[in-house]
């Protein structure tokens, strides 16, 4: 079972659902289950981004993709329909918003994946799809959608030592440079296998998720090993 904080390479990422992942945004890949690939990094294609402690992703809808011939994406509109006249992923996303406010169904859980260098991703965990709108970026209509993290990702009926806490997400920045710092391996033993970000001390034990003093790369066993003791 991924658990949020885990680090994944791109194989790892697309044989969780049994695909290759060709796009950013993937409405119900399974059942009840939807995906989305972010980016805060200098230079992303996208305006992503963390609000409210990591509690909140407002993740920015995709361009038309780049034909032959046509448009450049960065100028046009990003489109909620085909010409065909199907949704594309924005419309999708944007429809089971719709469906969520108009009572007509549960907010559309996603995944998240976040990543912080080639090849190299991030689990961010659940979250429900609550809100969307378009505003204006650089002359265009653009879509934004609101993400708040599903508290409830734990599963509860599982032996506590797979209860890892990640009641918020880890700013880019802390990850990138904590990546650097660790050098992509356990602080503990050097494995470069089945990595997670962990809070020294835990985030239900007040410590920071902001701080990259406070977060350390554990392989999986020292990550169990250390459930949620201070060390």
């Amino acid at each position: 079972m991924m658990n949020a904080g885990d680090v994944v390479s791109y194989l790892e990422m697309c044989a969780d659902f049994g695909v290759n992942l060709q796009r950013g945004m993937n409405f119900r890949l399974v059942p009840g289950q939807s995906l989305i690939l972010m980016s805060l990094r200098p230079g992303a294609p996208y305006a992503d981004g963390v609000e409210e402690g990591g509690k909140v992703i407002i993740y920015e809808g995709h361009n038309l993709p780049l034909t032959k011939g046509g448009p450049d994406p960065k100028t046009v509109d990003q489109p909620e329909f085909l010409p065909s006249g199907r949704l594309t992923q924005n419309g999708l996303f944007a429809d089971a918003v719709r469906r969520f406010k108009a009572s007509r169904a549960e907010p559309e859980r996603v995944k998240v994946f976040e990543k912080i260098r080639a090849g190299i991703w991030v689990y961010n965990g659940v979250f429900r799809l609550v809100d969307v709108w378009q505003e204006t970026s650089d002359r265009r209509q653009v879509f934004k959608f609101k993400l708040e993290i599903l508290d409830q990702l734990r599963d509860l009926s599982a032996p506590s030592i797979f209860r890892i806490d990640h009641d918020r997400v880890i700013p880019a920045a802390v990850k990138i440079e904590v990546w650097k710092r660790d050098k992509g391996s356990c602080v503990k033993c050097g494995s470069k296998e089945n990595l997670h970000f962990d809070h020294v001390i835990p985030y239900s034990q007040g410590g920071s998720s902001k701080d990259a003093k406070n977060i350390q790369i554990l392989c999986l066993r020292h990550n169990l090993d250390k459930r949620d003791r201070i060390e």
